[in-house]
């Protein structure tokens, strides 16, 4: 999963992006609302963390361009104007949840794994798909009734996979969300993770559907 913090505080954003890569999410930062307009607009995010007291545009007016544009990723506002007026202006903009500052890391991780469950139609923090059941609090992986061991990297592919509703998701856009803009990944990779997963749970657990990409089993389309 990819996430983008929009967080002028450098220490704030630093907290954020150790969380948030402990749980499994790949983290981009911008710390003026310009840049973090035009990231929004441009890439593909399961997730934004969004302050509103930004330099060059402020947060509320990011959040409204990117819904005008039909941007339609998770928002959650983090921020110290948290009063009850300022909450309802957030949420009335786009935003899908509010957190007031200061605010203890372990809620905002749990309020994002909430909204991208919600997302994609998830109510719990085990998603079961076909013989696959993943626990997404403990990032951990049941296949056929027997527990598996994953590596980080590999438990992201299968969350991500997961989430898509039987939709074959490209390699390239595997890349994206799996490794971020920064670090190397491309379609070799996400073949030679295949692979091993494959390995570890069986050939038939990640269908491959030539020219559009991968998928888990027992999704419906």
């Amino acid at each position: 999963m990819r996430a983008l913090v929009v967080e002028d505080e450098p220490g704030v954003a630093e907290d954020l992006a150790v969380a948030l890569q402990a749980a499994g999410f790949v983290v981009d930062f911008s710390s003026d609302g310009e840049d973090a307009w035009f990231k929004g607009d441009t890439e593909d995010y399961d997730i934004v963390i969004l302050d509103l007291g930004l330099p060059r545009m402020d947060g509320l007016s990011v959040l409204r361009r990117w819904r005008n544009a039909q941007r339609d990723f998770p928002v959650i506002i983090v921020s110290a104007r948290n009063d009850w007026t300022e909450r309802v202006t957030g949420i009335e903009a786009g935003a899908d949840d509010y957190l007031g500052k200061p605010f203890e890391i372990g809620e905002l991780v749990a309020r994002v794994r909430g909204l991208i469950r919600r997302a994609a139609g998830h109510t719990s923090s085990s998603i079961e798909v076909g013989n696959l059941t993943l626990d997404t609090h403990r990032m951990s992986a049941i296949y056929a009734g027997r527990p598996v061991h994953l590596s980080q990297l590999e438990f992201r592919f299968l969350h991500y996979l997961a989430h898509q509703g039987g939709r074959a998701v490209p390699a390239g856009e595997l890349a994206e969300h799996l490794y971020g803009a920064t670090e190397s990944g491309d379609a070799n990779a996400i073949e030679a993770l295949v692979l091993r997963l494959r390995r570890k749970l069986g050939a038939q657990a990640i269908e491959t559907r030539r020219g559009f990409g991968y998928l888990l089993p027992g999704q419906p389309p």
